[in-house]
Parts: C-alpha cells; sequence; structure tokens
C-alpha cells in the first residue's frame, strides 16, 4: 500500500497541488462535491468537481515546481481534454437534469517548498484544439 511517505515526488507534489487547488477553488466561491472522480466505462479521472456561478465544473488540476521544462497548464493537451471530458460525460449521465459545465484547469506552481503556491484558474477551456 502506498503511503504518503513512500509515494514517488511527482506524486506527492501532485497531491500537495491539488489539495491547494481544492481550497483555493472553495475560498473563491466554488461548491466542491468531487475528488478523483472515476468511472469503468471510461480511463482516466477527474481532478476535483464542483459548482460555480450555476454550472458544474470539471477541473484538472496540473502542479509544476520550478524546475519544469514547460508551464504546468500546458501539460493538458487534446488527449488528456478528451478523457476528462469523457469521464464529465459519465458523470452527467447520472444527473437528474442537463446542466451548464465547463472545463477548467487550475495550475498550482511551487516556487519553492516553504512558499505558497501560486495558483491560476483558466475557465471555459476549449475540449477541442
Amino acid at each position: 500500500m502506498l503511503t504518503p511517505d513512500n509515494l514517488a515526488d511527482h506524486l506527492r507534489t501532485g497531491g500537495r497541488g491539488e489539495e491547494a487547488a481544492y481550497l483555493y477553488l472553495r475560498k473563491h466561491g466554488y461548491t466542491m462535491v468531487g475528488r478523483n472522480f472515476r468511472t469503468p466505462k471510461r480511463r482516466g479521472e477527474i481532478d476535483l468537481i464542483g459548482w460555480h456561478e450555476g454550472a458544474g465544473c470539471f477541473v484538472e488540476v496540473k502542479t509544476g515546481t520550478m524546475h519544469d521544462v514547460k508551464p504546468a497548464a500546458a501539460a493538458v493537451d487534446r488527449e488528456k481534454r478528451r478523457d476528462v471530458l469523457a469521464v464529465a460525460r459519465e458523470y452527467l449521465r447520472h444527473m437528474p437534469a442537463p446542466c451548464p459545465w465547463r472545463l477548467e484547469v487550475v495550475s498550482v506552481y511551487y516556487g519553492q517548498p516553504a512558499v505558497q503556491p501560486q495558483i491560476e484558474v483558466f475557465r471555459n477551456v476549449p475540449s477541442q484544439g
């Protein structure tokens, strides 16, 4: 069983980033309703699910450090968006009525370990492209 002590560094950093994003979104008016949502019918997962301004938000969190070559948000390519959206459609199938929704990416950047991360929210990420 993997515990926080024996996780690979990148998994530990990613977990910290997801927790930081969760707290940030709550602080900024999101009602969070799900974390790490998976479905057996699709590959991948949705990091966070919340409601904001009347819309369901499917949130992909990307965490980076000062050692990364490219910005964290750049890691959400066409294939990753397609996977997240497939899982989101499965989630939406279980909603009692159709609702507005959007895909979001939250970039969490840790410049130095003891410093609060920089967080940026990208709303209405295109599903294509």
